[in-house]
């Protein structure tokens, strides 16, 4: 299963993969998690030490690779490069794996279609991408950027469940909206929402008042103080989080997610 989760900054979604990733992989899955985020956080909430995530480039930074790959470097804006180029050796020289045995590609920035960019760089990862999305054969959580720019038609059709997150309140109810409405535009099959951070049924009426006459509101992860310990002090492994009532709620909708995309 390939699973996208996206969502505005900072509603939790690299929280989530990160626990789903590493539920996953406890229970002797082959999980690839890919962060597709500007804001490349996914590493550390996999448990890989920040010196480690400090030295990996991103593929799109990766100037001997991009050059190898496309015959010109990452910026060569309007030089031609070679499209065509095999990609099924990255994932293998560049993953780094977790301590919970997740391994990690870190993809970096890509510029929307919508933006008319060509760039060697953007052709590589979009190649990565749908050949991840396509060929391999494990589990792949791929957490996204506040939008889907990496998706496009002809990619977007391979992932198993687009996982929207929001919290409560207007601006990431309102993202949340255009990214559903973005996927449903690309045709991807099942499309997901999940209410994270809250605190009262208040919270959860400002979501169903959005959203409540739709099958795709899949559920609400509650506030947990233990998770945003674990947040400040960098200690992400799911063993060492004892009792979590947000991580429990998280494995749960998980289970439903893979229930409802087999």
């Amino acid at each position: 299963m390939k699973i996208a989760i996206s969502g505005k900054g900072g509603v939790g979604k690299t929280t989530i993969a990160g626990i789903m990733a590493q539920t996953l992989a406890k229970r002797g899955f082959k999980v690839l998690a890919i962060d597709a985020d500007p804001n490349a956080n996914l590493g550390l909430t996999l448990g890989i030490p920040l010196e480690v995530v400090q030295k990996i480039v991103p593929i799109s930074e990766n100037s001997n690779l991009v050059r190898e790959k496309t015959g010109v470097g990452p910026e060569s804006y309007g030089k031609i490069f070679r499209l065509s180029f095999r990609v099924d050796d990255i994932v293998d020289n560049f993953a780094v794996k977790s301590p919970s045995g997740v391994n990690l590609l870190i993809m970096g920035t890509v510029k929307s279609a919508g933006e008319g960019c060509t760039c060697p760089a953007n052709a590589l990862i979009r190649a990565l991408l749908r050949h991840i999305l396509v060929r391999r054969d494990e589990f792949v959580i791929v957490d996204m950027e506040a939008g889907i720019e990496h998706l496009g038609r002809g990619t977007a059709e391979y992932v198993s469940c687009m996982l929207i997150v929001l919290e409560p309140n207007l601006k990431s109810i309102e993202t949340a909206k255009k990214i559903y409405n973005l996927s449903r535009e690309l045709k991807i099959r099942n499309i997901f929402l999940v209410g994270n951070k809250i605190f009262d049924t208040n919270d959860e009426a400002i979501i169903k008042e959005a959203y409540g006459d739709t099958e795709a509101l899949l559920g609400f992860i509650p506030y947990d103080e233990k998770i945003k310990k674990a947040d400040a002090e960098g200690d992400w492994s799911i063993d060492s989080i004892r009792n979590s009532e947000g991580i429990s709620k998280i494995q749960e909708l998980m289970n439903k997610i893979i229930e409802k995309c087999q």
